[in-house]
């Protein structure tokens, strides 16, 4: 099964479930992939949360049922997880402009949002630079956090962690402990799903040689990479790569990804050029 075919295949278990209470770990079985790596690939593919895409699709079923039953607001509140009329008012409102009652009695328009259906047109157009390598067991040195999947923190969180790492001198600090063949910042995600009580690790880092006392300290695995190319401004030339290694490279290739750890490499170009250069490492067996 393609990462694909497993997320339409979850997409399908959403939707037949909207009434029922809906666990990550459980869709992520269904995609067949850990509840880490379909949380990130959702996000990357569709553009949305998978919590945020679950919230949306029940208020817009619990729109059509405000028009077109006569079940009462608070039994339709409940049937799609709200525990109370508060809660599900603002939600309501947040979603549709207006309040449940305000629909029942025909005032305002309903924000519906369709199901989603994952449709891949594989392009030749803009090949992809990707190569793939051999790398021994090698350690990094940086600042790490813990984020959860819950109410999107991790969305929210790890730009703050940038800023904050740009702005207090971090960066450059992390720069001269910088040595080796992966040389840069580089931005570290760690699957910690099995972990109780933690989603991600975070790491702003750099790959080094030196026992640092300041900074935490990882060791990334011996591994097969695919490297892939990044070429221009940032955010946005990253993740344009990212949804083309899950919609089009992974799909047309015998590799999959092969292990809990992957990062970004940024070097010291300017982020806002058209020539700024960075890499996505992924592993792969």
């Amino acid at each position: 099964m393609t990462w694909l075919e497993g997320l339409q295949k979850a997409l399908n278990y959403i939707e037949k479930n909207l009434e029922e209470k809906l666990e990550i770990e459980v869709i992520a079985r269904v995609a067949n992939v850990s509840a880490f790596h379909f949380q990130r690939i959702f996000a990357i593919l569709t553009e949305i949360p998978v919590g945020e895409y679950i919230r949306r699709r029940r208020l817009s079923i619990a729109g059509q049922s405000l028009l077109h039953s006569r079940e009462k607001i608070i039994d339709i509140a409940l049937k799609y997880g709200y525990e109370t009329p508060e809660a599900f008012t603002k939600a309501y409102r947040r979603q549709h402009g207006v309040t449940p009652s305000e629909t029942r009695r025909g005032v305002g328009a309903l924000k519906i949002y369709n199901p989603l259906v994952i449709q891949v047109q594989l392009k030749g157009a803009e090949p992809m630079k990707v190569k793939i390598v051999e790398k021994e067991a090698f350690t990094i040195a940086g600042m790490k956090k813990s984020y959860s999947f819950q109410e999107d923190e991790n969305l929210r969180e790890i730009p703050k962690l940038w800023e904050e790492v740009n702005n207090d001198g971090t960066v450059n600090e992390l720069l001269m402990l910088s040595v080796g063949e992966v040389p840069g910042i580089l931005g570290v995600c760690v699957d910690q799903t099995e972990i109780a009580g933690k989603d991600m690790d975070y790491w702003i880092a750099v790959a080094t040689e030196e026992k640092s006392a300041k900074y935490d300290q990882l060791i990334i695995p011996a591994s097969k990479w695919a490297v892939f190319e990044v070429h221009g401004p940032m955010p946005h030339s990253i993740q344009k790569v990212w949804k083309q290694i899950y919609s089009e490279w992974m799909p047309t290739n015998s590799y999959k990804q092969g292990g809990t750890i992957s990062f970004e490499r940024y070097t010291e170009d300017d982020p806002s050029s058209e020539d700024c250069y960075s890499e996505i490492w992924i592993p792969v067996k």
